[in-house]
């Protein structure tokens, strides 16, 4: 049987790029990114809490209250969403790669005196308006690519403008590639598989407080049940002392006994009065513990609706020990811890290779390639050359530079090499060190787990050993005890013993009945933390974690 509830735990490999983030222009890019990300968190309220009503009375099998538990238990959502921040830590990885594209536009206008002739204007008027575009981005390999386009109209009162208004235009496509630092596309996704591993790990991690909320949770469960128990043996030995009273009372009435004789049975029955009025607390404490891991809390319909748990306490039928070295062999593979710390030495492998990478010297080499046009309003000749002459201005605009621009007729190109060489970087090295160190603390910390996971292994079969084997002699004591009352009762009918034997009995046989219980709940704890230790408790109660 599996339980999935809401614990579809999130997929360890995230997709190559982030498919969440809309692009440009898409109606959900301008959705995202211009409207108000609302800040209100609705909770909602528990879930499936009617389905186990019945007659008045919440029945719960361990099952049904485990699966109320992955649903409603908000320290299980809390857990899972911790996860969320190392699934955007993938999507920020990819960051540097995504492409960026820039606009701008300004008029200036600037009006200045001038003191010579040969600026055309005895008072020069000048306005500039600049157009400028670009697209930037950078390649999983390293490269980066740039490109702009530029776009100048300029207005004068300059007389010895050639173009009025003067049109320029151009473009220019530039690479830049690492040739050393920063080259390939391992090296450029080494931070995404770095945010990837540490996915992995708080996978791991999540799988390990889960285990610890679950065994918390079931703990609550054999608490009301190890309370509903004990309030049960407690009422029968309130019966038995209230039927002893009832006896010496007849008794005493008959005058087959001592007016002296009728205090023991009345202060056994006080004191029995009292453990079962102590129970019932208990039990009433214990449920209420057992609401808040369920939700049942959080609904005023169930704060006082009666739980009836089906779980009984029957005496394990396999009665053989369980192998310890196996169980550790088992725990080392299973316990999610455990992978924790070994995925966290896979992440330092990779920040390793990544801080030795960033020692190198960050030799690129650029190439660039582009064209530049010219247009606008043509007026030939010049007031110097021929000032009586008259000026016919030849019409042009904005077509003539994009088409000398784009016709790449006036071409620029050229390639470089650039070398950035750190003569001491302090920086990198500290940041190595760091890391080597921090695989040196892992690595003693796998160790420190695997010790600490084999003696909390060996310590929970011994306690699962020793309470299979306590359930053995409790229930041999037990039956005794139960032989014990029948015959100090037949003795007392024949009169061959008085009553005081007959209460000794039963109280013993009470003590006997309650330890067995005891014992019950103790091995049913010993076999929880069994599982806990060895890592298996999700997967034997049915608990899947949904890729």
């Amino acid at each position: 049987m599996r339980l999935y509830g809401i614990l579809a735990l999130f997929a360890v490999m995230a997709p190559l790029r982030a498919q969440s983030d809309p692009f440009f222009p898409t109606p959900s890019y301008f959705k995202k990114h211009f409207s108000n990300t609302p800040t209100h968190v609705e909770l909602q309220p528990p879930v499936r809490l009617n389905d186990f009503v019945v007659g008045g009375n919440m029945e719960l099998s361990l099952r049904n209250y485990l699966e109320l538990v992955v649903a409603n238990n908000p320290d299980v959502i809390v857990q899972k969403l911790m996860v969320q921040f190392n699934r955007d830590a993938i999507t920020r990885a990819f960051a540097p790669f995504d492409p960026l594209a820039t606009a701008s536009f300004s008029a200036t206008r600037a009006t200045t005196p001038t003191g010579s002739l040969l600026q055309g204007a005895i008072t020069l008027n000048t306005l500039v308006q600049p157009f400028v575009l670009g697209y930037q981005q950078t390649f999983e390999t390293g490269t980066q690519l740039a490109i702009n386009f530029s776009s100048f109209k300029t207005s004068t009162n300059s007389s010895f403008s050639t173009f009025n208004p003067e049109l320029d235009s151009s473009i220019n496509f530039s690479v830049t590639q690492p040739l050393l630092r920063g080259r390939g596309v391992y090296i450029n996704m080494l931070p995404v598989t770095i945010a990837r591993s540490r996915l992995r790990a708080a996978d791991y991690n999540f799988q390990n407080q889960l285990i610890q909320l679950i065994t918390a949770a079931e703990s609550a469960y054999w608490d009301v049940v190890a309370a509903r128990e004990n309030l049960r043996v407690q009422q029968e030995s309130f019966k038995l002392a209230d039927a002893a009273l009832k006896r010496a009372q007849k008794e005493l009435e008959l005058g087959a006994t001592s007016p002296l004789e009728i205090y023991q049975p009345q202060a056994n029955r006080a004191a029995a009065e009292l453990q079962v009025s102590l129970a019932q607390y208990q039990l009433a404490q214990t449920e209420d513990a057992l609401r808040r891991q369920i939700g049942a809390d959080l609904d005023a319909k169930f704060h006082e609706i009666p739980i009836v748990l089906t779980a009984t306490l029957e005496p394990p039928l396999d009665s053989a020990k369980v192998d310890a070295e196996q169980a550790v062999v088992k725990a080392l593979g299973t316990r999610p811890d455990l992978k924790n710390v070994v995925q966290s030495m896979d992440a330092d492998d990779l920040s390793i290779k990544l801080t030795n990478d960033s020692l190198r010297p960050n030799l690129s080499l650029t190439a660039q390639y582009g064209s530049a046009g010219l247009g606008g309003i043509f007026y030939p000749g010049t007031n110097i050359v021929n000032p009586t002459a008259p000026v016919v201005p030849i019409p042009g605009g904005i077509g003539d530079a994009l088409a000398g621009t784009f016709g790449f007729s006036n071409p620029t190109y050229g390639f470089g090499l650039n070398l950035q060489l750190p003569i001491k970087d302090r920086q990198t090295a500290a940041n190595l060190a760091d890391a080597l160190v921090q695989k040196k603390i892992d690595a003693y910390t796998k160790r420190s787990t695997e010790e600490n996971i084999r003696l909390q292994v060996l310590t929970a079969v011994q306690s699962l050993n020793s309470a299979k084997e306590g359930i053995r002699i409790g229930t041999i004591a037990r039956d005794l005890a139960r032989k014990r009352v029948e015959a100090d009762q037949k003795r007392y009918e024949l009169g061959t013993i008085n009553l005081y034997f007959v209460l000794s009995s039963q109280t013993d046989f009470i003590t006997a009945e309650s330890n067995l219980v005891n014992q019950i709940i103790n091995y049913r704890r010993s076999e929880l933390n069994l599982l806990q230790r060895t890592g298996e408790l999700l997967a034997e109660r049915g608990i899947v974690l949904e890729p």
